[in-house]
This record gives structure tokens, C-alpha cells and sequence, in this order.
């Protein structure tokens, strides 16, 4: 869908260059989704995986964030071995809803109520990224927090249009919980993509 150079703008690699690469299709639905126009793959042309790799090289961070959409629609094998050969790291963010394809140096799981992640996904997840959105979700957080390993970092960050009403029951939550951090979408406090 689109490739772009910036700042990783939440989770544990927050504030760390990187090269995005945001892949069309997600049949996962999330109604607060930001980037609903990456939901229909027919609507993106296709470009070839040399391609992406060849522009994510040209950039002084040797960083890629794989996201969507739902990257993990697609094999991930070759665009991630690529990568690899250009000394590039590799991260994905995905809802875990398929398969894990892929080398990655680093996976965040941000789990989805819609379509429950692959056993296989969480695992291997060394980020669990829970968006909380209303008051149920400390609980839905909990649930796939039991599913990922014990060195698995935990992160509970409020849904930017909630942000005022969750953030704080987030702080509440978190220090009663201290096993969870707190993930802040800085790239929209900084206003950059």
C-alpha cells in the first residue's frame, strides 16, 4: 500500500528510525482502525519485493517495520530474507490472525477481538500490544497476555480517539499492574506519518 521513512512511533521500539512498509488487505475489520484504505489489497498496485527492499536500503536506519493491513496474509519468507541480506532488522506488527511467515528480529502481536491470533504467532511474539479501547479490554489484555512467553513485553496503549478517557485508567491500571507499560501513539503527538 504505501512505504515511507520515520520514526517508530509506539511500542517498544518508540522513537527509533525506521523504514514502513504497509501492506494492502486486513479482513480483520477493527471498527477504530486509522488505516481502513489498506482493508482492499485490489485497491494498491502491486510492487515487487526487490523493489521494497531496494528502497528501504537507501536509508540511513537499517530498520523495517512490516505492517498493514494484516502483513501476515501474505508469505513473508523472501521480502524478510531480502532484508536480512541487506543488513536490514525486521519488524512486524500484526494482529497474529495468520500464520507466522517470515524472519523477524523482532514480532509485536496486537491482538484483535474480531479474529483471535494463531497459537503459533503469540508464542513467538516478543511485544504484546493491547489497544484499549473501553473498560472490557484490561480483561482482554490479561486473556492474551496468559499465551505469550514469559519475556514477552506487555504494552496497553489507549485508542487515539479515547485517549482522554482511557489514558488515565491506563496509568491506574498499569501501576497496580506493573508487569504492563504504558504505548503512546508519539508519532501523532509529533504529527509526522
Amino acid at each position: 500500500m504505501e512505504e515511507f521513512y520515520t520514526i517508530q512511533g509506539e511500542g517498544y521500539n518508540t522513537g527509533k528510525a525506521a523504514y514502513f512498509i504497509r501492506l494492502g488487505g486486513c479482513d480483520v475489520g477493527c471498527h477504530w482502525c486509522d488505516v481502513k484504505e489498506s482493508w482492499d489489497a485490489e485497491l494498491h498496485a502491486l510492487t515487487s519485493a526487490d523493489t521494497i527492499v531496494e528502497h528501504a536500503a537507501q536509508h540511513p536506519a537499517k530498520n523495517v517495520v512490516v505492517t498493514g493491513g494484516e502483513p501476515l496474509i501474505y508469505n513473508l519468507d523472501y521480502l524478510t530474507a531480502q532484508l536480512k541480506i541487506n543488513g536490514i532488522r525486521t519488524f512486524i506488527e500484526t494482529s497474529g490472525a495468520y500464520p507466522l511467515s517470515g524472519n523477524w528480529d523482532w514480532i509485536c502481536l496486537s491482538p484483535k477481538k474480531f479474529k483471535a491470533p494463531s497459537p503459533d504467532v503469540a508464542v513467538m511474539a516478543n511485544e504484546l500490544k493491547v489497544i484499549i479501547f473501553n473498560k472490557s479490554d484490561f480483561e482482554f489484555a490479561e486473556q492474551h497476555a496468559k499465551t505469550v512467553s514469559p519475556d514477552c513485553k506487555l504494552f496497553l496503549q489507549p485508542e487515539w480517539s479515547k485517549a482522554k478517557e482511557m489514558t488515565p485508567l491506563i496509568v491506574d491500571y498499569v501501576m497496580n499492574n506493573p508487569q504492563w507499560e504504558i504505548s503512546l501513539q508519539t508519532h501523532k503527538f509529533l504529527n509526522i506519518p
